[in-house]
């Protein structure tokens, strides 16, 4: 295999785990802080997005869950009520007694569910960047994964 195509997916699969962790529920969130000249900081709070990476929907804070738009302190509690989530599919289910089916798509862009690479179902290995039906086919296959670096390892051959 080409090293730099090598490097290249390794490097994608270490992005990922930015994104999303693979600890279920053990993962800390904190939002990554952006440095702004404080002429550009009002103007950068008016068009950047509160939360610059999803929350592990899990471990988040009452604070973490505020910054997210459209949630206030009834979705807080509702979030927190059904905490742990072991999957996308039932924090769509639960969730989605209090709001739409279109609200709760706008809060999946800022919460994810941890991904356990032996448990997960398909829609929640999904929340990968990169990962679609066809690789979910070949994670299945490759089941079970003796560690979280060696289903890393399989889903960075996966994607590009």
């Amino acid at each position: 295999m080409n090293i730099s195509r090598r490097f290249a997916q390794l490097a994608s699969a270490f992005c990922m785990i930015g994104v999303l962790s693979l600890t279920a529920c053990m993962a800390e969130n904190k939002p990554a802080e952006m440095e702004a000249a404080p002429e550009t900081e009002m103007a950068m709070e008016e068009t950047m997005p509160a939360v610059a990476t999803k929350l592990n929907v899990n471990t988040a804070s009452k604070d973490e869950f505020l910054t997210i738009p459209g949630v206030g302190d009834r979705m807080v509690r509702e979030f927190d009520e059904y905490r742990p989530y072991t999957s996308i599919k039932q924090f769509r289910q639960e969730i989605g007694k209090y709001v739409d089916e279109a609200q709760v798509a706008e809060y999946e862009k800022y919460i994810f569910v941890p991904v356990d690479p032996n448990s997960s179902d398909d829609e929640t290995v999904m929340q990968l960047p990169g990962v679609d039906e066809s690789v979910i086919e070949e994670l299945n296959l490759a089941k079970p994964f003796i560690s979280k670096d060696a289903f890393l390892e399989t889903v960075s051959t996966y994607i590009t």
